[in-house]
């Protein structure tokens, strides 16, 4: 009967070290796979947006700050035309550019969701983080959506918000 229990204990601990590495993998973009290989049309409308993201927040004080964990989701929202991202550059609180995502344009098909995850522990982007798109499109078809959801987890208390960004150009 105890070896029945220490095999049990093993399979558990077999599988649940091979779920979290699933889940790792996922949030890993591979940019050079969506390369955008070719010159593009002169007729694509050109944008560009903003996104506020909170990688940390206040809590009872300027003296306690909480980390988050920020998932910035860029959206095409078009059902039939491939949208293209030129530029996707991170801001610190203070408005240095911290990190560039991109060496060159990707593209994002229709309907489809590229996301970027800032992890809990990556405190550069302060309390006053954001993010600046540049992008193109056919001038028919809508904008594209970008969001920011912002998850934390203490204890039994849990804290999440999301923000849109907004087209500035």
């Amino acid at each position: 009967m105890k070896n029945l229990l220490y095999l049990v204990l093993l399979v558990l601990v077999f599988f649940s070290c091979q779920n979290k590495e699933k889940e790792t993998s996922l949030l890993v973009e591979n940019w050079a796979e969506r390369q955008v290989t070719y010159a593009l049309p002169d007729s694509l409308e050109r944008g560009m947006s903003y996104l506020s993201v909170y990688p940390q927040i206040y809590s009872e004080s300027e003296k306690r700050i909480v980390n988050l964990t920020a998932t910035i989701s860029m959206r095409n929202t078009s059902t039939v035309d491939t949208l293209f991202v030129d530029k996707i550059d991170y801001y610190n609180t203070s408005g240095d550019c911290i990190r560039s995502y991109l060496q060159h344009s990707i593209y994002i098909l229709p309907m489809e969701t590229v996301q970027i995850i800032i992890n809990h522990n990556d405190n550069l982007g302060g309390t006053g983080a954001n993010v600046i798109f540049e992008w193109n499109k056919r001038t028919e078809i809508a904008d594209p959506l970008f969001e920011a959801v912002m998850i934390s987890t203490y204890g039994q208390i849990g804290l999440a918000f999301v923000t849109s960004g907004i087209r500035t150009q």
